[in-house]
């Protein structure tokens, strides 16, 4: 077996001293380009790996970030959140230990004691969905950052999803079709979502100069068949909407069932835009369904970026929280209202 290859090996070779080697291939000291690339082109030809673990001890960190989730890592909804955050992480050289408790709060404790036995440098604090979270007390002057979570701490940095802007962007996007009569199917939980999803329909009402009409509106259990009865119900108004906003894709996919089952074609006779973009569910439907995207892959790369700075000190690590835009993706459900 050859011997593993050290830094004075490296060094030696391209003639400078550890300290330079050691600032070149960290990207720390004040040094020329052609230093850096010529001794990282030696270490390279030498098969020179860093002894992480030895760094990690003259830095104090371990290299390691806890990711703590209540079911983001069994569920299909949210797993981009797990690759941004995995892929922000790597690209810092870091490791994303993951947890997750499905809503378990024993399991969630066990889950951040093993973390914090290993010494991780910080948390993400991660939830399926947006909603608001009290912090566990073991995570007490931890660095943390809440993903898809808010809280009323200034002092926490968090990244959840714009709901008011989402359901703007849909309302904009049925109202530029020549929409007038729009429906809501929103969602009976108590959550963020609700209230900021509901207050983005109203707000863009009002903009158009639109009056708000509560038979338009109809709350329902976020699911499939809740969302078929709520649609059609709606649906069977005499002066029936020509358009439905959909609180999320499994919603909506009920308001396909509805319109079908009323011999309503899709978007000859109705119109529908939803949030979330589901790839699975809104590519499947015919036709497929136009729906607001949640930006989980942004969201994870942004709560590891952020915990990133705020554990360099950076001048900007404040912490923020941020309401991340969500993008229209359109396709074949939309078109103008009906003559």
């Amino acid at each position: 077996m050859s011997k593993r290859v050290g830094i004075r090996e490296v060094a030696a070779a391209a003639g400078v001293s550890v300290t330079t080697v050691s600032h070149s291939l960290s990207g720390g000291g004040q040094l020329s380009d052609a230093t850096r690339e010529r001794v990282k082109s030696v270490a390279e030809g030498l098969n020179y790996a860093p002894n992480r673990l030895a760094s990690g001890l003259r830095s104090k960190r371990s290299q390691i970030i806890g990711f703590v989730s209540d079911e983001i890592s069994t569920t299909p909804y949210a797993g981009n959140v797990l690759l941004g955050a995995q892929e922000a992480a790597a690209a810092n050289d870091q490791v994303l230990m993951v947890v997750n408790s499905n809503r378990n709060s024993k399991v969630e404790d066990l889950g951040i004691e093993a973390l914090l036995q290993h010494r991780v440098d910080g948390i993400i604090y991660a939830r399926m969905y947006h909603q608001a979270v009290e912090l566990p007390a073991a995570l007490s002057g931890i660095p943390t950052v809440l993903l898809d979570a808010s809280s009323d701490r200034t002092d926490l940095s968090s990244v959840v999803p714009d709901e008011e802007g989402a359901a703007h962007t849909a309302m904009e996007h049925l109202i530029e079709a020549g929409h007038r009569r729009i429906g809501y199917l929103g969602n009976i939980d108590d959550i963020p979502a609700t209230r900021g999803r509901l207050a983005g329909y109203r707000a863009a009402l009002t903009e158009h100069g639109i009056a708000f009409d509560e038979s338009l509106v109809t709350m329902s259990e976020s699911m499939t068949a809740p969302g078929r009865d709520a649609a059609s119900r709606m649906l069977a108004q005499p002066n029936r909407p020509t358009a439905l906003f959909c609180f999320n894709d499994r919603i909506a996919m009920g308001a396909y069932q509805a319109a079908q089952l009323a011999g309503l074609a899709i978007p000859n006779d109705l119109s529908i835009v939803s949030i979330d973009n589901f790839e699975v569910l809104a590519d499947a439907l015919l036709p497929g369904l136009t729906s607001i995207a949640l930006p989980h892959y942004e969201m994870g790369r942004w709560a590891i970026e952020r915990l990133a700075a705020e554990l360099a000190g950076d001048a900007e690590s404040a912490p923020q929280q941020i309401r991340m835009h969500c993008p229209l993706v359109q396709r074949q459900s939309v078109g103008p209202p009906p003559r």
